[in-house]
């Protein structure tokens, strides 16, 4: 499986690079001509706080459709819209799928690429991303930041490799959603729960779907991260069918303890893994040596010890 070629944080705002890109800022107001439309990861955000930027998302539409050769364009990164902790998605996520006919070979895109600087990620209001996936039936890559009212109504995608929720919050609707989806070429899902005080309300119950594992046969890497019941998941995933495909699993940023850990020791092999991620975790030194011994072949991330809450949730 090729290597996911970013290590994703909730203050990265991809304004940087994107999907293996340099990004370019809608509106382009750098000194000389924007780059070719398809050598870069096209960045619209808009802002009421930077007198730089548009007011309104559409206004990025707007100049990004008229000065950018959008047929060429293969990565687009969306960042903040206006009063984004009020307004969800829904608008954008119309608008790109109105416009998928302009927007032929986009194959990554991330919807809500914002820092705490510009909206707390539990504040970012999301809506149902479905009709991305069926506008777009080549896209390869998908994210999203933000979990409020974050929904994925069941759909059929052939193409999309990587699917990503970063959210403080995860609602279980949405990880139903994705258990309920056909991706027959998923290879990299990652979902972040978050805490139910920003509305993470996502049992162990709800993933059963991902990890019973028959509309996932292509999944090599799966993280159930950031959560409040990282024992429950890791009890749950230690006698997941998925597993026995994966090559890299991360219960990371969620304070997995001991008794997570005796849960995977107990339950199928993990020695096929390449990499297991445990960081940010709460295991005690004696279950760490224990662990290590158990699977001496694998990569272990056992780093940020002795943290036994969720990493990112407000």
């Amino acid at each position: 499986m090729r290597e996911f070629d970013e290590q994703p944080s909730q203050y990265e705002r991809y304004d940087q690079r994107y999907a293996g890109l340099p990004v370019a800022e809608v509106p382009w107001q750098e000194d000389g001509e924007p780059p070719e439309a398809g050598s870069a990861a096209w960045r619209l955000n808009a802002s009421t706080f930077d007198d730089d930027l548009p007011d309104e998302i559409a206004e990025c539409f707007d100049w990004f459709f008229e000065h950018v050769d959008t047929a060429k364009v293969t990565a687009i990164v969306i960042g903040g819209w206006e009063d984004s902790y009020e307004d969800d998605s829904s608008p954008i996520v119309q608008r790109l799928a109105d416009e998928a006919g302009r927007l032929p070979e986009l194959r990554s895109l991330f919807l809500g690429a914002m820092s705490p600087e510009d909206c707390e990620i539990s504040w970012i209001q999301q809506s149902d991303i479905a009709p991305l996936l069926e506008a777009y039936p080549k896209l390869e890559r998908l994210e999203v930041r933000g979990g409020s009212e974050l929904r994925l109504s069941p759909v059929r995608h052939e193409s999309l490799k990587v699917l990503r929720f970063e959210t403080g919050g995860l609602p279980g609707e949405a990880v139903r959603g994705v258990g309920a989806c056909e991706l027959p070429a998923l290879e990299h899902l990652d979902l972040w729960f978050g805490v139910g005080t920003y509305g993470g309300d996502a049992t162990v119950g709800d993933v059963a779907g991902i990890l019973g594992g028959a509309r996932l046969p292509r999944l090599r890497h799966l993280g159930l991260q950031n959560s409040e019941i990282q024992d429950d998941l890791a009890a749950a995933v230690a006698s997941a069918p998925i597993v026995a495909g994966l090559e890299t699993l991360s219960l990371s940023m969620g304070g997995i303890t001991d008794a997570g850990v005796e849960a995977l020791l107990s339950g199928q092999p993990l020695t096929h893994l390449r990499r297991l991620d445990l960081s940010y975790h709460g295991i005690s030194a004696a279950m760490r040596a224990r662990l290590t011994a158990a699977l001496p072949g694998v990569d272990i991330d056992l780093s940020s010890p002795d943290e036994t809450y969720v990493a990112v949730s407000e």
